[in-house]
């Protein structure tokens, strides 16, 4: 709220936003594939511990997403400095 709302998304607050942006969606992501072994019949005979390679690796691919993702998204984002929030 401070980068968007106080600094307008300037100087190092694009990155700071970007980061934790990126970083709390991965969090929402990474408890969706938690219950998702838990929950569905088909993931959790993969891993019944949660514990197990498939979980790992799966967790593994969502982070490599996440980290490429928020990489990109921080190498193209520019906002425009004219523009004011409402």
């Amino acid at each position: 709220m401070l980068g968007i709302y106080v600094f307008k998304i300037s100087g190092p607050w694009r990155w700071i936003f970007i980061i934790t942006a990126t970083a709390a969606l991965w969090l929402d992501a990474f408890v969706g594939v938690i219950q998702a072994f838990a929950k569905l019949p088909f993931l959790h005979e993969l891993a019944p511990n949660g514990s197990e390679p498939p979980f790992a690796i799966v967790q593994l691919i969502v982070l490599a997403i996440f980290v490429l993702l928020g990489y990109w998204t921080l190498r193209r984002f520019h906002p425009n400095p004219a523009k004011r929030w409402p």
